[in-house]
């Protein structure tokens, strides 16, 4: 008689769960940012309690335009509904990558709802990719089919740690060598860079997957001199600035051979001549250019995307390829013309790629699409 009892208020417990399960699941969470058909977008966030919300992205946010020269930050405000949603629609945008935040009273910070966050200085920022031509086609890749490791590396030469990203092609196999592209942030990045806003292994494993690049391994070095931004990820570009001394005694360039060394034990890196080739951006391109004059016949080409160089960058040898590119409205574009010259005069052959815009993501994240497709063909 008592288990008879018992039977109906079980029933009863379970139903009321269940009950509360699918009345939570008929409401699903709002979207973060809404992606129109007209290429516009609604940044959306929820919070009742606050008096004003901006919305800050790296686009223009009032007129059809996409600033080129410098990746500046505009703010709009943001308006509240009756539920406590603060929402701002852009006009139609370009496809690009863009990255944005929130700023509520006195702080700002990346979108709650968007997972999809990267660092950005010393800051973090939400991101979302706006598709449909085919360069930013190549920044998405679901799923990924390369292997992305990151690890720590000790430096006899320096006596402190560096973190090394490294990307595995798609079907990488021991069995296989492959050649070895490293490639180099600037003076504001660390090894995440190229990773987050370059979007280089998603490129690389669309550019593959077309045959329109050799399958390769890509390393993603912390560069920095004194591992300032690897260790502590609050410094940002003025303290950088402040140290850009350091950069001159080429600390990174000079534990480059245990670099290598470390790697080959731990992936199936080709020691074939010609199958080393270094690239970077601003000063990460200065950077290539001294490990191609320190280690003479070591790397088969060179890429130096809005390099800032001067003479003691200019090749030692002919052995490398260089592949020099550049904004027409880049900080350095009299810099970067000034040394083709001297690499004219020197009769040292050369590739230059010219665009639009200035010293920014948008074309380095191009210049690194282009320049892998020129990599390791001649087996």
């Amino acid at each position: 008689m008592k288990n008879r009892n018992k039977m109906p208020i079980c029933i009863l417990f379970i139903l009321i769960i269940l009950s509360l399960s699918c009345g939570s699941a008929q409401e699903p969470p709002r979207d973060t940012i809404l992606l129109h058909p007209d290429r516009s977008v609604t940044f959306q966030y929820k919070n009742p309690d606050v008096k004003s919300v901006k919305v800050y992205c790296d686009c223009k946010l009032r007129k059809e335009t996409l600033t080129m020269q410098r990746e500046n930050y505009h703010s709009a405000k943001m308006s509240k509904d009756s539920s406590g949603i603060w929402t701002y629609t852009t006009p139609p945008l370009p496809s690009e990558v863009y990255t944005y935040h929130f700023g509520s009273d006195t702080r700002r910070f990346p979108d709650p709802n968007n997972p999809d966050s990267i660092r950005v200085q010393s800051k973090k920022m939400s991101v979302f990719i706006l598709n449909g031509t085919p360069q930013t086609d190549l920044y998405v890749c679901n799923p990924m089919q390369g292997k992305m490791d990151t690890l720590v590396f000790q430096s006899a030469y320096e006596e402190k740690p560096r973190r090394v990203i490294v990307y595995t092609p798609p079907h990488y196999s021991e069995s296989v060598s492959y050649p070895v592209l490293y490639l180099l942030h600037g003076l504001n990045g660390n090894e995440t860079a190229w990773n987050d806003r370059g979007r280089a292994a998603q490129t690389l494993d669309n550019l593959i997957s077309q045959n329109k690049a050799k399958p390769m391994i890509l390393v993603m070095p912390d560069a920095n001199p004194v591992c300032l931004i690897s260790q502590k990820e609050e410094v940002g570009l003025f303290k950088n600035i402040m140290l850009y001394s350091s950069w001159n005694k080429m600390e990174f360039e000079k534990c480059y051979p245990e670099i290598d060394s470390f790697l080959s034990e731990r992936y199936s890196f080709s020691a074939r001549p010609g199958h080393r080739a270094v690239a970077g951006l601003s000063a990460g391109a200065k950077q290539s250019a001294n490990l191609a004059n320190l280690y003479d016949s070591t790397f088969s080409s060179i890429g130096m995307f809005s390099p800032v160089v001067g003479k003691k960058q200019l090749p030692q040898s002919t052995f490398s390829q260089y592949w020099i590119s550049g904004g027409t409205c880049d900080l350095f574009h009299f810099r970067i013309n000034k040394f083709c010259k001297k690499m004219q005069r020197k009769h040292v052959p050369y590739t230059m790629y010219s665009s639009a815009g200035g010293h920014t993501w948008r074309n380095w994240r191009v210049y690194f699409s282009e320049y892998v497709q020129t990599l390791f063909w001649r087996d």
